[in-house]
């Protein structure tokens, strides 16, 4: 009975540590998307579709800002949209 309370806990505490681990990481993914986006709600929203694009294309982590980096360039300002109207 001993092992078993020593190792349901064992798996207990590193399944916990894996779900924290994973969670830190998105967390850090959506800050790195929301710095990007400065404070413009619209590209806030933007910038989060972004990155579930990333997700869903699973661009490699190590790629992941290069990707929002350029992705970030892409959306269309104020400015620009202004200007297309007039």
């Amino acid at each position: 009975m001993d092992y078993f309370i020593v190792v349901v806990t064992t798996l207990a505490g590193l399944a916990f540590h894996a779900w924290l681990f994973v969670r830190f990481r998105r967390w850090a993914d959506r800050d790195l998307a929301l710095s990007m986006a400065s404070n413009d709600a619209g590209k806030r929203t933007w910038m989060l579709e972004r990155l579930a694009e990333a997700r869903a294309q699973r661009v490699p982590r190590r790629q992941l800002p290069a990707w929002l980096e350029q992705r970030a360039s892409e959306y269309p300002s104020a400015e620009q949209s202004m200007g297309e109207t007039n």
